[in-house]
């Protein structure tokens, strides 16, 4: 019997797993060894997860939420015939009506963008400021300003058209998609201290209606 234990251990040493004892009539691998041992965990699967944990946790803290400050940025834009830089903060102490949008020359975006044009006097009145944003450069929001916007106002947009080419403030605001590359829709309503009262995202398909977005800038001056 001993020597059949032998030639057995002689054949499985040969094998791709090494075997170290023989318990009950089974060779056991070191990797199940009986006893306290625990098997040993692989440390780069540990790091992975640490780095994977790490990222769920930053990507939570920077989501968006009501009641917290919005995400300062400065991006160029154009406004008013002319390309100027524009930077958030520059509007402190003002209530901000902040809108991504997917493109210029898109058809839902025309309507919307028209309205907030025509609604831009009750907007001013009510100490509110409109920055559009998206993944358009300024030449091609001049363009879109020009060619088709004046005509369905009759004159130039009125407040300034972001340009976020890499689209690193609509990621700051969770909105960038980036399998399409482009801003979905989103609506921010930021208060004079810079912080977010609220905020709306829709698909690209729907948009948003202007007289509900001044209700609620309304509701928000009353409470605030």
């Amino acid at each position: 019997m001993e020597f059949v234990k032998n030639v057995i251990m002689q054949i499985m040493t040969l094998n791709f797993l090494e075997f170290n004892y023989y318990k009950g009539g089974v060779f056991v691998p070191e990797e199940f060894k009986m006893g306290c041992q625990r098997p040993e965990i692989k440390k780069d699967l540990v790091e992975e997860s640490k780095v994977e944990e790490k990222s769920i946790i930053k990507e939570e803290d920077n989501m968006i939420k009501v009641g917290k400050p919005a995400p300062d940025f400065t991006i160029p834009a154009y406004h008013n015939g002319s390309f100027v830089e524009l930077n958030l903060s520059d509007f402190k102490g003002k209530w901000v009506l902040l809108c991504f949008y997917p493109g210029d020359f898109t058809f839902v975006w025309a309507t919307e963008v028209s309205a907030v044009a025509d609604k831009y006097r009750e907007l001013q009145e009510l100490g509110v400021e409109v920055i559009s944003i998206s993944v358009d450069s300024v030449f091609v929001h001049k363009m879109w300003n020009d060619h088709e916007l004046s005509k369905m106002i009759n004159g130039n947009i009125p407040f300034p058209m972001g340009s976020d080419q890499d689209g690193s403030v609509g990621k700051k605001y969770g909105i960038y998609d980036e399998d399409s590359g482009v801003e979905t829709r989103g609506r921010f309503i930021i208060d004079p201290d810079g912080i977010v009262q609220g905020f709306e995202v829709l698909t690209p398909p729907v948009g948003r209606n202007v007289n509900e977005t001044i209700r609620q800038i309304k509701a928000f001056q009353f409470v605030n």
